[in-house]
C-alpha cells in the first residue's frame, strides 16, 4: 500500500474540503484509542441491583412516546416498555457491530499489515468485540429477551455484506453508528436512567465516536476515487440499508411483550409525528454529511425518504 503524499491530498478534495492523510488520521485516532479505551466488565458494576422506578431508556425516545396508546399506559407500563425497547436496541447493535466487524476485515485484507489505517481498524474490530458483548451482558442483566431482527432481514444482510462496495460499506457503518449514538447522548447524562445503563451508552459514545470519525474519513477518500459505477451502487445501498434499518430499528415483539395490541402499537408509532421528529433528529448529522459528500442522490435519496429517516 502506498501512503497518500501531500501532493496527492491536495489534488483528493470534495465539497467538505481536503482529504486529510489517511496515516495521520489512523494514529491520532490510535493515541485517543490508547488514552480513552475501557473494558465493560471491570468498569461498570454489573453486580449492583436494578433501580426502582428508574428507566432503561429515557421515555422520550421509546417508541410510543405521546401517542394516544402511551396516555392510557400506566407508569409501570410505560417503564416495562422502554426495558424491553433497550433491549431490541441494543440486539440490533450487536447485529449491526457483528456486521461492521466483517466488512471492516474485508476492508483491510488487501491492505499493509504494518500500516496505521490496518492497525487502527483491528482496533476498532477490538473495541466491537468488547461492546457487542457488553450489550448482551446489560440484555441479560434488565431481564427481557434478545430481539433479534427478522429472519428475512437477517438473511438480506448476508446478501449486503457479500456485494457491498468498499463506500457502501462505511456508508453502512455510519447508519448503523450515528442515530443510536445521538440517542446515547441523550441517555447517558439522564439521571432518570438506570445507572448501568448511563454507563454502557458512556462507554459507547466515546468509543464510538473514534469509529465515525474513520468511517467519515474513509467514505470521504472512496467517494472521491471509486469510479462512477461504484458511487452509484452505493448510492442504492446505502438507500436500501436505510430501509431495512428504520424497519428493524425496534423489533414489534416488545409490544406483544409488555401486553399491548402489537397491530395497533406499530400503526400508532408509524403515525407519531413525535417518533418521526425523533428519528429524523437522531439521522440529521448523518444525512447532512452523505448529503454533502454526494452520497443523498437519485434512487437512493428516495429510499432514504421511504425509510423515514429523511425529511
Amino acid at each position: 500500500m502506498t501512503t497518500v503524499t501531500d501532493r496527492e491530498v491536495q489534488v483528493l478534495r470534495d465539497a467538505l474540503g481536503p482529504l486529510r492523510d489517511r496515516e495521520q488520521v489512523a494514529a491520532r485516532l490510535l493515541e485517543s484509542s490508547a488514552k480513552h479505551s475501557f473494558d465493560p466488565d471491570k468498569e461498570l458494576d454489573w453486580e449492583a441491583p436494578i433501580e426502582d422506578g428508574k428507566w432503561f431508556w429515557p421515555p422520550e425516545l421509546v417508541s410510543l412516546y405521546d401517542t394516544p396508546l402511551w396516555h392510557r399506559m400506566s407508569e409501570e407500563r410505560r417503564r416495562d416498555l422502554a426495558r424491553h425497547e433497550a433491549a431490541s436496541l441494543a440486539s440490533l447493535g450487536i447485529w449491526f457491530e457483528i456486521i461492521l466487524m466483517q466488512l471492516l476485515v474485508r476492508h483491510i485484507y488487501d491492505k499493509s499489515l504494518t500500516s496505521n489505517h490496518v492497525r487502527y481498524a483491528l482496533t476498532e474490530i477490538a473495541d466491537e468485540c468488547r461492546h457487542s458483548m457488553m450489550f448482551a451482558r446489560m440484555i441479560k442483566k434488565g431481564g427481557a429477551p434478545a430481539y433479534p431482527v427478522p429472519r428475512v432481514y437477517h438473511n438480506l444482510a448476508r446478501v449486503l455484506k457479500t456485494v457491498s462496495t468498499t463506500p457502501g460499506s462505511f456508508a453502512a457503518t455510519l447508519l448503523g453508528e450515528e442515530i443510536l449514538d445521538w440517542m446515547q447522548r441523550l441517555t447517558f447524562p439522564d439521571e432518570r436512567v438506570q445507572t448501568l445503563v448511563r454507563g454502557v451508552t458512556r462507554i459507547h459514545v466515546v468509543e464510538e465516536a473514534r469509529h465515525v470519525r474513520y468511517a467519515r474519513e474513509e467514505l470521504r477518500r472512496q467517494m472521491v476515487t471509486a469510479p462512477r459505477w461504484e458511487q452509484e451502487f452505493t448510492r442504492l445501498s446505502c438507500g436500501e440499508a436505510a430501509r431495512v434499518f428504520s424497519v428493524c430499528f425496534i423489533n414489534p415483539k416488545v409490544y406483544e411483550n409488555v401486553g399491548l395490541d402489537r397491530r395497533e402499537a406499530v400503526a400508532q408509532v408509524r403515525a407519531s409525528g413525535h417518533r418521526r421528529e425523533v428519528m429524523q433528529s437522531g439521522a440529521r448529522r448523518l444525512t447532512d454529511f452523505l448529503d454533502d459528500i454526494g452520497v443523498l442522490r437519485g434512487a437512493g435519496r428516495r429510499l432514504w425518504k421511504s425509510s423515514g429517516l429523511l425529511a
